[in-house]
């Protein structure tokens, strides 16, 4: 009876030294098809969209501002009004351009009627001129037996009277063609008021942006400020709202540049919303940038833009949502694979725990590809090896028969 206590003693002691922790989870080494997979986190956004841009109005206006803007992400419908600029300045140009235009419309014909009265002056001069041109010739004409002195001064007031209605007909002409001179710089001075308020009442309309089709806000940032656009701001011009066509979507990754060469279009991808986790959407690879991108302006990491194509039409996704894209990059048949939470680096070196008939001793492998959640292993396992998910053993510094680890 007392060597059978001292013989459980020894074991208890045994166990206690190894350090070994109880109830370690196991795994079996699986043989089977692996799918290399890679998970990159990226962002929705429409294949197409309508730019909705601040209107183009003359510099007199000066700087646009805000009055009202739609919230973003609100959905909209064709003809819904999606901005309002404040027309107070627009107003100001379109009643100084109409008093402007009256006055100069009056001036107009005020000057009108005096050309008019002054030309039927000048024209009554000229009658007057052509009677006495008459009466000169008809006097040189009866003057036949009158003396050569008489004929010699009456032959001078004809000259006279034919010199006088040649210069009546010529300042009238002249006259003509300044009073045309007159009128058509009046005429260009209604014509310039008339543009200005014709483009400041098309301005004043231009200051309401009205929606083009059916779909969803997305408010842009202003550059200024770095926050979205709002009322009260003077975005200048450029794109104020982005309406997207959500019939069809793309999700967009970054890959790194280690990574880059495993990705060509045409890969299938099962995409999940962060905010919608309970849900999977699958895609299709259609674009691998060729230059590559920093991550930052102070970082030298060179990612490469990946565009995916989302099978269908779902409401769910909406621009600027963050999503996980894990890449399918391909299928190995036939190969053993463990989960990576089996794997353990120890001095740059994988190893995994193998369970033995006294515990589980520690075993280097050869590692080829891995996903999320498997590793494929090219050498140390086989088949239907049991091996821990954890360490096994309570001091990480040391390991039966193995030395130190890290």
């Amino acid at each position: 009876m007392n060597k059978y206590l001292v013989y459980l003693s020894l074991l208890v002691m045994a166990g206690c030294n190894s350090k070994q922790a109880p109830d370690v989870p196991t795994t079996l080494v699986k043989q089977g098809t692996f799918i290399e997979e890679l998970t990159e986190q990226g962002t929705i956004r429409a294949v197409s969209s309508i730019a909705i841009s601040s209107p183009s109005v003359s510099y007199r206006y000066g700087s646009l501002k805000i009055s009202k803007i739609v919230e973003d992400g609100e959905e909209v419908v064709k003809g819904d009004t999606l901005v309002i600029f404040d027309p107070s300045e627009i107003k100001k140009t379109i009643v100084s351009s109409e008093q402007q235009l009256e006055i100069a419309q009056a001036e107009y014909e005020k000057m009108k009627a005096t050309q008019e009265s002054e030309i039927e002056d000048l024209e009554a001069d000229l009658e007057i001129a052509r009677i006495s041109q008459e009466i000169s010739k008809i006097n040189f004409d009866q003057a036949v037996y009158e003396s050569e002195i008489t004929r010699k001064e009456i032959n001078l007031k004809l000259e006279t009277a034919n010199i006088a209605l040649e210069r009546a007909r010529e300042q009238i002409e002249n006259r003509k063609k300044i009073h045309q001179q007159e009128l058509m710089q009046k005429n260009l001075v209604m014509r310039q008021h008339a543009a200005i308020l014709q483009e400041a009442n098309s301005s004043i309309n231009s200051l309401f942006l009205v929606s083009p089709s059916n779909g969803i806000a997305i408010v842009r940032e202003n550059w200024m400020t770095g926050q979205k656009i709002k009322a009260g701001d003077q975005p200048g011009s450029g794109a104020l709202i982005e309406l997207p066509d959500l019939s069809e979507m793309l999700a967009e990754v970054k890959i790194n540049e280690v990574d880059i060469s495993k990705i060509e279009p045409g890969l299938k991808v099962i995409i999940k919303a962060d905010a919608y986790s309970d849900s999977t959407y699958t895609g299709t690879i259609t674009t691998v940038a060729n230059l590559a991108q920093n991550t930052s302006n102070t970082s030298k990491i060179k990612v490469f833009p990946v565009q995916i194509l989302i099978d269908g039409v779902h409401k769910n996704l909406m621009p600027g949502l963050t999503v996980s894209c894990t890449i399918r990059i391909r299928e190995i048949e036939n190969t053993l694979f463990i989960p990576v939470e089996s794997v353990f680096k120890i001095q740059g070196i994988e190893n995994v725990y193998v369970k033995t008939g006294g515990g589980f001793k520690r075993q280097e492998v050869k590692i080829g590809v891995s996903n999320t959640d498997y590793a494929q292993i090219l050498e140390g396992l086989k088949v239907g090896d049991e091996i821990a998910l954890s360490d096994p053993f309570l001091n990480k510094q040391e390991s039966p028969g193995n030395g130190k680890t890290n």
